[in-house]
């Protein structure tokens, strides 16, 4: 059963920049390009515009999500994933990127995609102090309480460093070129 689709405002900050569009029938995130080119170093960050703002309706936000693509390929994380779009807020999104691959330098062209925006329905909760909280069969445990393995594969257990000093396997990463292609 498919419902309308929710009806956001959206204003161009740069005429030019297409609005945001989902690649794919049933995707949960749609395209957010960046108006600037930008070189980033390894271990660079920056803040790229999107050319876009947004009036989204009561009891909605907007979540900025990293494109796996660019994850895989280029080493290229988003600083505060995801970042946050309250309703209330009116002026450019803007997205900030980290080139974490180590050796790599990574470019990015104008209108290049650079995150997804996926706008979700959200709860206002009143919060109210107790002395203690209700038992729960997870308790207190977290960050790895349920397992799953010992160490990851390759790495020294006492330092969680790779073998081969952090290049195992010497990652090299695609440009964005091939993610700009749609491959």
């Amino acid at each position: 059963m498919s419902r309308e689709p929710l009806n956001v405002l959206i204003r161009r900050v740069d005429p030019d920049v297409p609005l945001p569009s989902y690649a794919h029938p049933g995707d949960a995130g749609a395209d957010l390009r960046t108006t600037e080119s930008r070189e980033l170093k390894p271990g660079e960050r920056a803040v790229l515009p999107t050319g876009v703002s947004v009036a989204l309706p009561e009891g909605y936000a907007a979540f900025v999500h990293p494109r796996s693509g660019l994850a895989a390929r280029c080493g290229v994380a988003l600083v505060n994933a995801p970042g946050t779009v309250d309703a209330g807020y009116r002026g450019e999104i803007k997205v900030i990127v980290v080139n974490l691959d180590p050796y790599e330098p990574v470019r990015f062209e104008r209108f290049d995609r650079i995150a997804q925006l996926v706008v979700q329905r959200v709860e206002r909760v009143s919060f109210r102090e107790v002395a203690e909280l209700p038992d729960s069969v997870r308790a207190e445990g977290g960050f790895g309480s349920t397992g799953g393995h010992a160490s990851v594969a390759g790495t020294n257990s006492t330092s969680g460093q790779a073998a081969d000093g952090g290049r195992a396997g010497g990652n090299r990463y695609a440009s964005v070129v091939s993610d700009r292609e749609g491959q």
